[in-house]
């Protein structure tokens, strides 16, 4: 028994980021600054993007990018079943409908039999989710891109490392969010960045991320003087701050560092795990850079009596933090109720959602923490009864 409760997600926050954040407190440049701007211009050189917008959220993100692309009332945007509740949400801000479709059993990314299935002359985009850091199948989702003349956005919140075919996810997109909430790979605490290489569409999420001002009253938060601002869109208050920036700047720099100890933790758990009721995550496309985010398992029903809530209860108990990524959206009452969806809509979305468990996963974890939570689970499947 662990005497400390270990966190499923913890951040790796070190002096750099520390010291970067007083700094920012003692300048008194405390909302959308310098920092900003260099954090943009930091992640759009790592991403390869042309362009980099800081922004409140990964979720505010999505939400731009519906808007900017002009999907309103009446559209449709394809969503995965197996997703959380913000990128269905994002599109449903925007008065369109998201039309929900099955996931791969093994990847959990996009199931393009069912895309092509649901497409309709509403649909105006698709929103891939790139599942725990796993690239979709770009390929297949660019081809229907170009056959349909649909658009894509990339829900990139567990994929900031992530590559495809030797290239950032985002290259395959018409705009890309990422997300940099507390659990994420790189944290600001709270915030995203919106990223594509499209000029209009750049200045158009610029310009909807802070009221709807045109583009030069970014300038107002310059010390070249006071300038007036004009009002072009009703917009939102999604602006990223510099106390935010001031982690974003230093996580970006070490990001890489990082995923080679998640890569050394993914390693472990392969090989410890293997021998215990689970279905392990499914192999690593050699052609592609896995942005191992989560690391997620599947009870196995066939060999263990124990269920998903009950594993996740005993290991609680062990003082083992754990997640579920995700219940799928057809499994909650406001989808259910507005768009009709129920449980068994999704077969492979439906099969993950019942079984799905995230366990600890973060370049923090120690050696002793991997041990412990490897320890745990043979303990939990080691009690009477347990296996079938």
């Amino acid at each position: 028994m662990r005497e400390k409760y270990l966190v499923f997600g913890s951040p790796v926050i070190e002096q750099e980021e520390i010291d970067e954040v007083v700094s920012t407190l003692q300048s008194g440049w405390l909302g959308t600054g310098p920092k900003v701007a260099m954090f943009e211009e930091e992640f759009r050189n790592y991403v390869g993007a042309n362009y980099a917008i800081a922004v409140a959220s990964c979720t505010a993100g999505l939400h731009l990018s519906v808007v900017a692309l002009g999907i309103k009332e009446g559209d449709e945007v394809i969503v995965p079943a197996l997703t959380f509740a913000a990128t269905a949400n994002a599109v449903i801000h925007s008065g369109a409908k998201p039309v929900l479709v099955d996931v791969d059993r093994s990847t959990m990314t996009l199931n393009y039999d069912d895309v092509k299935r649901k497409i309709t002359s509403r649909t105006k985009a698709i929103i891939p989710v790139h599942f725990a850091g796993r690239a979709a199948d770009m390929d297949e989702l660019q081809a229907i891109s170009h056959e349909y003349g649909i658009h894509i956005i990339n829900d990139a919140a567990h994929a900031i490392e992530t590559e495809y075919h030797g290239k950032k996810i985002g290259a395959f997109a018409d705009i890309t969010s990422y997300s940099f909430y507390v659990t994420k790979n790189l944290t600001t605490a709270e915030g995203g960045m919106i990223v594509t290489d499209n000029e209009a569409i750049a200045n158009r999420l610029k310009i909807y991320a802070l009221h709807g001002m045109s583009k030069d009253a970014w300038k107002r938060f310059s010390d070249d003087g006071y300038k007036h601002y004009q009002v072009v869109f009703p917009g939102f208050k999604y602006n990223m701050t510099d106390i935010q920036a001031s982690l974003g700047i230093h996580q970006l720099r070490k990001v890489d560092r990082l995923h080679k100890r998640r890569e050394e933790v993914w390693n472990i758990y392969n090989d410890r795990l293997k021998h215990l009721p689970l279905i392990l995550p499914a192999p690593q496309d050699p052609n592609s850079r896995h942005g191992l985010h989560l690391y997620i398992i599947l009870v196995d029903d066939t060999k263990t009596n124990i269920t998903r809530d009950q594993l996740i209860t005993e290991l609680h108990r062990r003082n083992i933090g754990t997640g579920v990524h995700y219940l799928g959206l057809n499994w909650h009452p406001f989808y259910q109720q507005e768009f009709g969806y129920k449980i068994g809509d999704f077969p492979n979305s439906d099969f993950i959602s019942e079984r799905t468990l995230s366990i600890p996963f973060s370049a923090k974890l120690t050696d002793q923490d991997v041990e412990d939570v490897i320890e745990a689970l043979e303990d939990i499947f080691k009690a009477p009864g347990a296996l079938k």
